[in-house]
């Protein structure tokens, strides 16, 4: 088996209407595709991530709460990379997104900033340039 990478991440959110406004305007995501799936009185929206990746959004009705604190296992977070990690955090914070500070990955001295979605699912932004 050879993985070339990976395909899309799937998020659960509790209102999708928020959810989706902060996927596609937020964080500037483009709309591949969306669908209500009436059996599972649930949405599924595509959406694309530069590198060709995506993030899959779906709504589902009574959706329990993400435990993040203290931190669970499984997934800890989604990362994103980008170029010029001060331009993208002046985007965010002036929509109104709370970030954390800056902080320095001490193995390759890269800069990266977390924040998170509507539902507390934790972001991080890492600068790659």
């Amino acid at each position: 088996m050879m993985l070339r990478g990976i395909h899309h991440a799937a998020v659960i959110c509790g209102d999708y209407a928020v959810s989706k406004a902060f996927y596609v305007h937020t964080l500037g995501l483009r709309i591949v595709a969306e669908h209500y799936r009436e059996a599972r009185q649930s949405w599924k929206l595509d959406l694309a991530l530069p590198d060709g990746g995506q993030i899959e959004l779906f709504s589902f009705p009574d959706a329990p709460p993400r435990a993040s604190w203290p931190e669970a296992r499984g997934l800890r977070h989604l990362a994103f990379a980008v170029d010029d990690l001060d331009a993208a955090c002046a985007r965010l914070a002036g929509q109104g997104v709370a970030l954390e500070p800056v902080r320095i990955d001490a193995y390759t001295g890269a800069r990266f900033v977390f924040f998170s979605d509507p539902d507390g699912l934790p972001l991080e932004l890492y600068e790659t340039a």
